[in-house]
């Protein structure tokens, strides 16, 4: 199973941090984020990784290589233009292959197992849900034996960790240009084709200087 890291983000709220590094090579505790997330997976079995960018991508290209001394292939998916979450997945789709792909924020951090993805997928996309961050306390979808819905009326809504497995079937009739992944699975999920699981481990969607710093103590308290 190949996996994508999704790293063509321009992180303009960590200026000034991004301003001359790509936000997947903001270091927290000295290690670039997308970094944790390159040897999570590859510790889970995942050796074929195709990574997207656009701002400062090739810098993004030239600190991780083929991605050899990480035990890992890498595969680059470059965007001349930001192309949002969905676009950028289906500019990816030749890289990735016919068969359900793990994908990931490069902007998150956590300490989930990719391995759990590992497995056979039923539906179109199975997404890891997590509690309501703070800064999203309205959260996007909830959670029903096992099968995601729509959540914009229910008072029991989880936030998606952009951590998933995705079916290069969701993005069947889908044109290339920019556009967004959530009106793809919100109509999948009207069709009952949306699985997921509630994730309660550390995890932190690192848009922020302020977030960025409890990923750094977070880190601290672990070593």
């Amino acid at each position: 199973m190949k996996a994508m890291i999704l790293a063509a983000g321009k992180g303009e709220r960590m200026r000034p941090l991004t301003l001359h590094t790509p936000k997947p090579l903001v270091r927290a505790a000295g290690v670039p984020l997308i970094e944790y997330h390159i040897n999570a997976l590859a510790s889970a079995g995942f050796t074929e990784l195709v990574i997207n960018h656009a701002w400062l991508g090739q810098q993004i290209e030239d600190y991780l290589g083929d991605g050899s001394r990480f035990g890992v292939s890498i595969c680059y998916s470059a965007e001349g233009e930001p192309l949002e979450t969905g676009g950028g997945i289906f500019k990816a789709l030749p890289l990735l292959g016919d068969e359900p792909f793990l994908v990931v924020n490069g902007d998150v951090f956590t300490d989930y197992s990719f391995a759990n993805l590992r497995q056979p997928l039923s539906g179109l996309a199975h997404l890891v849900l997590v509690d309501n961050p703070a800064h999203h306390t309205q959260g996007d979808f909830s959670l029903q034996q096992g099968m995601v819905r729509d959540g914009a009326d229910d008072q029991h809504c989880l936030t998606y960790s952009g951590i998933a497995l995705l079916s290069p079937k969701l993005f069947a009739g889908c044109e290339p240009g920019a556009f967004k992944l959530a009106p793809l699975l919100r109509e999948a999920m009207g069709r009952g084709l949306i699985s997921g699981e509630h994730f309660s481990g550390h995890w932190i969607d690192v848009g922020t200087h302020e977030r960025l710093a409890d990923v750094e103590q977070l880190l601290a308290r672990e070593h």
